[in-house]
Formats: C-alpha cells, structure tokens, sequence
C-alpha cells in the first residue's frame, strides 16, 4: 500500500488525495545521505517482529514493498512519490538499518 492506502498499481487518482507536500516528509531535506542510483536495489530488513507502527506512513509502505526487491525507481513509481523524496527517505532508513540498499 502507498501512504495513502492506496494498492500500488492501482489506478491514478486525478488528485493526491493528501494534503501533505514532499518536502514535509523530507524534513525539507533534498539531499540524501548516500547516493542512490536510480536502479539501486533495496530490500526490506525488518521482520515481522520489528513494530512500525511507529514509523511515518511512508517508511511502513517502503518496508512493506520492499520485502521484494525492487529498484529506487521502481518504489517511487509504485508508491507514486517523486523520486527524490524516495531517495532520501530510503537513505534515512538504510542508516537506521530498516532496508538494506544493494548499489550497482
């Protein structure tokens, strides 16, 4: 599910229908703290013991879609978040040890 609850792969809603900008999830970061390649591989490190309910919207959709491997790319077009806001929350939770970054 992307942060919305919507099912990625779903059909476009013709407004997001949340209010909240990019920036706010960032922090107003636009910079990641590694680099990430746009085919960069990322995989999920939490288990099914780790709790995320804690954790803003947007890293429980990464957690959850990343159980599969997938590219940087490919979670921002599926959970329809633009790709530098992907990035530097992916490179927030690979320093917290929630996902594993594999760097081509």
């Amino acid at each position: 599910m992307d942060p919305w609850g919507q099912r990625p792969g779903g059909p476009l809603p013709e407004e997001p229908p949340s209010p909240v900008r990019p920036f706010t999830v960032t922090g107003g970061r636009t910079t990641p703290r590694m680099q990430l390649a746009l085919e960069a591989l990322v995989s999920s490190a939490t288990t099914t013991h780790y709790d995320l309910s804690t954790r803003p919207p947007e890293h429980r959709a990464i957690a959850s879609l990343c159980r599969q491997v997938r590219s940087v790319a490919e979670v921002s077009a599926l959970l329809r978040i633009p790709l530098g806001v992907v990035r530097v929350v992916i490179a927030d939770m690979a320093a917290e040890g929630l996902v594993h970054v594999h760097q081509p």
